[in-house]
Formats: C-alpha cells, sequence, structure tokens
C-alpha cells in the first residue's frame, strides 16, 4: 500500500497518474489524503482508496497510515502559520503515525540547501529541512527529494509576460542555478515509491538538465513566444512590502524573504550536477507546453 498526500496539487497530481500505470501490475494498491475527494478526476477517485481530511490530522493519519508500505509526504504551504509550525508542526502527526504503524518507506518533498553556508537562515527552506530531520528520526527508510525552485513558478507571473512583458524576482539577473519541472520531481518519487530497495536516510537531489539565470530564462522566453520578455529585479524590502500587503502572517513572509536572499546567496548552488541527479524536462520544452498556452489565455 502506497498512501499518497497532496494528489491534488502540483507535484500529486503528476505523481498519481504515474503510479496508476504502473503499481497495480507490481500488485500495490493506492491510498490518498485528500480533503475534497471531488478535486480528484473520477478515472482516478474510481481506481485509490480515499481517505478525507488534512494530512496534519491525527486521526487522519493514523487511518491512512494503517497497513501502509510507503508515504509520499509534502507539506502544503500555509502562510496563515508561523514557518516551524507550517512545517514541522504539521508533520509531527504523521511522523508519530509512520512509528506506531511501522511505515517502512516515506519519499517526502523538499529543498536544496543542506550543508551551505545559508541553510541555517533560509526561511522556508530551513523550516522544510526540519521536516527531513524529523522524519529521519522515525527510523523509516527516507528520500528527500531536494529541489530547486520549479519552473511552475513563472506561472505566477503569466499575466504580467503578457500584459507588461517583464518577470520579476529578487536574484541577480546573470545569476545560475537549478530550475526543475514539478513532472521530473513526480517521477523521481514515482520510481523511489515503486522500487523500494533502498534503505536508510538521505536525499536526492532533483536538478532539471541545466543551470541558468533570470537573464536565460527571459532569453528563451523572447524566443520561444516570440514577444520581447525581459527581467525585472525586485528589492527585498519590495517583496515584503507586497507580501504583507496580502494579508500574510509577518513570520511567513519574513521566511519568504530569507529563503529568497539565501537563494541569491547560493542556496541552491551546493549540490554537482551528474546524470543520477539531472532530469529531462528543459525550460525551452516547458515554455511550449505549459508557460506560453498561460500566457496566451
Amino acid at each position: 500500500m502506497i498512501v499518497i498526500t497532496a494528489p491534488t496539487g502540483n507535484i500529486g497530481r503528476r505523481l498519481l497518474p504515474l503510479l496508476l500505470d504502473s503499481a497495480p501490475a507490481r500488485g500495490e494498491e493506492l491510498r490518498v489524503i485528500v480533503r475534497d475527494p471531488a478535486r480528484l478526476p473520477d478515472a482516478v477517485r474510481d481506481r485509490v482508496e480515499v481517505v478525507t481530511g488534512s494530512h496534519g490530522d491525527p486521526a487522519v493519519v493514523d487511518r491512512a497510515f494503517d497497513g501502509a508500505d510507503a508515504v509520499f509526504w509534502l507539506v502544503p504551504p500555509d502562510p496563515s502559520r508561523t514557518p516551524d509550525d507550517a512545517y514541522r508542526g504539521f508533520s509531527l502527526p504523521a511522523a508519530n503515525a509512520l512509528a506506531v504503524h511501522g511505515v517502512g518507506h516515506v519519499v517526502g518533498v523538499s529543498a536544496l540547501g543542506r550543508g551551505t553556508p545559508v541553510a541555517g537562515r533560509a526561511g522556508l527552506v530551513t523550516a522544510s529541512l526540519a521536516v527531513d530531520d524529523l522524519m529521519e528520526e522515525t527510523g523509516v527508510a527516507y528520500r528527500a527529494l531536494a529541489n530547486p525552485s520549479f519552473f511552475e513558478n513563472l506561472l505566477e507571473e503569466a499575466g504580467s509576460i503578457r500584459e507588461k512583458g517583464c518577470f520579476t524576482d529578487v536574484v541577480d539577473a546573470d545569476r545560475k542555478a537549478p530550475l526543475v519541472a514539478v513532472a521530473d520531481i513526480a517521477a523521481v518519487a514515482a520510481g523511489l515509491l515503486l522500487d523500494r530497495s533502498w534503505t536508510g536516510t538521505g536525499s536526492v537531489p532533483v536538478l532539471g538538465p541545466r543551470d541558468l539565470s533570470p537573464n536565460d530564462l527571459a532569453r528563451i522566453m523572447t524566443e520561444r513566444l516570440g514577444r520581447p520578455v525581459r527581467y525585472e529585479r525586485q528589492a527585498l524590502d519590495d517583496l515584503r512590502t507586497t507580501l504583507v500587503s496580502h494579508g500574510l502572517d509577518k513570520a511567513f513572509v519574513e521566511a519568504v524573504v530569507d529563503m529568497k536572499r539565501a537563494k541569491d546567496d547560493g542556496l541552491d548552488a551546493g549540490v554537482t550536477r551528474t546524470p543520477d541527479t539531472a532530469t529531462p524536462t528543459t525550460f525551452e520544452h516547458w515554455v511550449a507546453q505549459t508557460l506560453e498556452p498561460a500566457v496566451r489565455s
């Protein structure tokens, strides 16, 4: 039995079809934890066992982990809570339930940065790495998917790209860093969940095919979208003001700002890309398949 949390999120909704394609042939059953089962596609809902509720709820994870062999663990962002509570606090009931039910393997969604000089002051990333520590303390075989920023973050800029021909971030325009498509993260997770020959604890970097700077992204978008796209660097103070104006918890806002600052200080640069850590989806392909339809809609 494989349990999938956040099955309707960016990664989960790409992970589920991969598991549905392969798990039954291996004799694996699938169980999902979801707040609103109606958000699951009919073709999916009919082929999985559904546990309704939040996977931060002790009673829910107790039901869901009963008889489970493996768990896909993803903490959903919650800007209404402090980072420690939103990540480690949210995960504590699951950690307890893993031990009670003797779950053998967990694959968690995490971030790059462990071992870098800025890991302890990286805001949301620091909070995410604390979840890895918590899971490792349970004694399960654990793999943290160590991810950089996602291509999909640019979907939030689709309107600005369409209307103004620009996108923003806070990092230096020429700073190259790894970027990854969420579909590739899902594929790595599926491989680990289906082949559980691994033991112990550790991280699995998921780095995309190559490092790119904001200026690289602007050049590729210009070429692929057939319209000029430029990068505008935003000051951290301006980012903070914008986030506060949206009514987000102040501690959460500072954690976002700290994460952005850490990324500009090289948070994601601590792992060398190898054939094992590279993933196939190029930014060019992602723009054509995902960003361009969003920009043109």
